[in-house]
């Protein structure tokens, strides 16, 4: 077959991670529902399993695993406490005895709490279970797929909901396994940690009265919830009005159990010498600070235990990826109206709990809950996702989401065009490797880099370009009968960098179109196959580390070309990373065959 020939295939996007359509006869759709029902139930109980350990140990990943016997009761459950204890696995399986002999195992979330700890996989194969049902893959990206493979090399039946399981009561059991794990994929899909912004407010919608009085706006019924919301957080965080004007102490007060940490963030270091917060007997805090502020009083903050980190420029997305590289997975926002805003607006939050009580305190200066956003139109307006009311004593809490719990699964632009390549990429558990700048860790990989090719004109004669992209954007005008073409080639070829030779050939293909060659819209992907080869083909070292990634799918990461790039979202045809894999496969010797 042609090598380009898997590259000529209508351009198609699809997303890897929607599952397979599940085809029955007519006559099965009454038992495939009830199967489905009877695997949506059980998983939706090991999330709800999976949830147990909240409040009582630091956030971590929720693991819950439900064993049925083959009769289709359940036989042992389990869940895992808190981080560096027994997988919910071994304890399901310990549970249920002989009864997991051929039996089902259902799991939130893919085993995977410590790389390299293989325990949870090893007790479901000892044990005799014969299928495993998944609620999803792990979302960390070393950890993804690892189980799931280890499970089907021992010879059991793994089915993945979103994957081999599709149904609507399957996507409403997945989704209680995204909620019960949505610190651990934000984590995993940004570099902020889950944040959740709680306030009480009157049913007028003010969190104190115009003289500051706020206690209690809610109930006491309420205030319980709010300790639960503590325990199930790293950290507390709250700015230098709330610590001035109510002195909070910010303890998760339930009587044992895991404490949050204290974070106020404050620019001036306007704070008071005596604080609640600044007993650090029971929990510690943390003040976040701009650089150089009051540095007499951070040394008064330091002898009373209380540790200060500076911000060149402190701001809600700064401090949050700070606290992400300490390893929060999930914070709690009990900040005043003007701290609201700007975390709201630099996009740190991804929930809200609203406590409305029915009291009206009225009032032209009492605050709000939230402070000036720049909307000046309600279509401009924050709407919240998922949304939950539920009575709470007298009060009635709103939740909801601000932002969608992100998807963490691959997506692989030209999916299909991308399989035809390279049989080896498996939709589901494929890595990924993006580039773009020569900078970036496979930017060698880019038409941008910095390796000559020497490759042959008309005459046979072989001349040397400074890059790929010379080469590529000269091609334009090769040819063709016109001195000013002619110029251009020559300009293009001496250009000092690839982004000069990319910026003349553009420039002069906009401008002048008819003097680009006749047939390069047919001959432009030949034209960078050839230079891509050339170039791979002499630097061992750039062979080498495209053979590395073998079974990977590779995605030249540009977000604005479409052609040659995978585009922001996927939707990129991605030319250049699929002309990359089809060469990997020709050096590796395993170039698909023509049907």
């Amino acid at each position: 077959m042609h090598p380009m020939a898997a590259l000529s295939f209508p351009p198609m996007r699809l997303y890897c991670g929607g599952g397979a359509a599940t085809h029955n006869t007519s006559g099965n759709n009454n038992n495939l529902l009830g199967n489905h029902a009877l695997d949506a139930a059980h998983i939706r109980r090991a999330a709800e399993l999976a949830d147990r350990s909240a409040g009582f140990t630091s956030p971590h990943p929720n693991f819950g695993c439900v064993i049925t016997s083959k009769t289709g009761k359940v036989a042992g459950e389990g869940f895992l406490y808190a981080q560096g204890t027994k997988p919910a696995e071994v304890l399901a399986v310990d549970a249920a005895g002989d009864f997991s002999r051929r039996a089902t195992a259902y799991l939130n979330m893919e085993p995977g709490d410590c790389h390299g700890d293989h325990s949870a996989v090893s007790a479901l194969v000892q044990a005799g279970i014969e299928r495993v049902v998944i609620g999803l893959r792990h979302p960390l990206q070393h950890l993804r797929g690892n189980a799931i493979r280890a499970l089907r090399s021992q010879g059991l039946q793994v089915d993945v909901l979103g994957e081999d399981l599709n149904s609507k009561l399957i996507e409403e059991a997945r989704k209680s396994c995204l909620l019960v794990n949505a610190p651990l994929i934000c984590r995993a899909a940004s570099r902020i940690p889950f944040s959740v912004l709680k306030y009480a407010m009157t049913l007028d919608g003010k969190i104190a009265a115009s003289s500051g009085h706020a206690a209690w706006i809610s109930s006491r019924t309420s205030r319980n919830r709010v300790f639960e919301l503590r325990g199930r957080s790293d950290a507390v965080v709250v700015g230098g009005n709330t610590v001035r004007r109510d002195n909070p102490r910010l303890t998760a007060r339930h009587g044992g159990g895991h404490m949050p940490m204290r974070i106020v963030m404050s620019q001036t270091l306007d704070l008071p010498e005596e604080a609640h917060l600044w007993d650090t007997s029971d929990v510690s805090t943390i003040v976040a600070t701009q650089r150089g502020a009051r540095r007499h009083f951070q040394k008064v903050l330091a002898s009373k235990g209380i540790e200060v980190v500076e911000f060149d420029i402190l701001n809600p997305r700064e401090v949050m990826e700070y606290f992400h590289n300490r390893g929060y997975l999930s914070l709690l926002w009990e900040c005043g109206g003007t701290l609201a805003a700007a975390a709201i607006s630099s996009g740190v939050i991804h929930k809200v709990f609203a406590f409305v009580a029915p009291k009206i305190i009225g009032g032209k200066n009492a605050p709000s809950p939230v402070g000036e956003l720049g909307m000046v139109e309600m279509t401009q307006a924050f709407n919240l996702i998922d949304v939950c009311y539920e009575q709470v004593g007298p009060d009635m809490l709103v939740s909801g989401f601000l932002q969608p719990i992100p998807d963490v699964t691959p997506v692989i632009p030209s999916v299909d065009e991308t399989f035809e390549i390279d049989p080896t990429v498996t939709p589901y558990e494929s890595r990924i490797i993006s580039f773009y700048k020569t900078w970036d860790p496979y930017g060698a990989f880019s038409n941008f880099s910095p390796h000559q090719i020497k490759m042959p004109d008309d005459n046979g004669d072989y001349a040397t370009w400074l890059s790929v992209e010379h080469y590529y954007q000269a091609q334009k005008f090769v040819g063709v009968d016109d001195p000013v073409a002619q110029d251009c080639v020559e300009n293009i070829k001496s250009a000092k960098s690839p982004e000069e030779a990319a910026r003349i050939g553009r420039s002069m293909q906009r401008k002048h179109p008819d003097l680009v060659r006749s047939d390069w819209e047919s001959v432009k992907i030949e034209v960078m196959y050839r230079a891509l080869k050339c170039k791979f083909s002499i630097y061992p070292h750039l062979n080498a580390m495209l053979l590395s990634t073998a079974g990977s799918v590779l995605v030249e990461a540009s977000p604005h070309d479409l052609f040659w790039g995978g585009g922001r979202d996927g939707e990129g045809l991605n030319y250049l990373g699929r002309l990359l894999m089809q060469l990997r496969s020709e050096f590796l010797g395993e170039s698909p065959t023509s049907s």
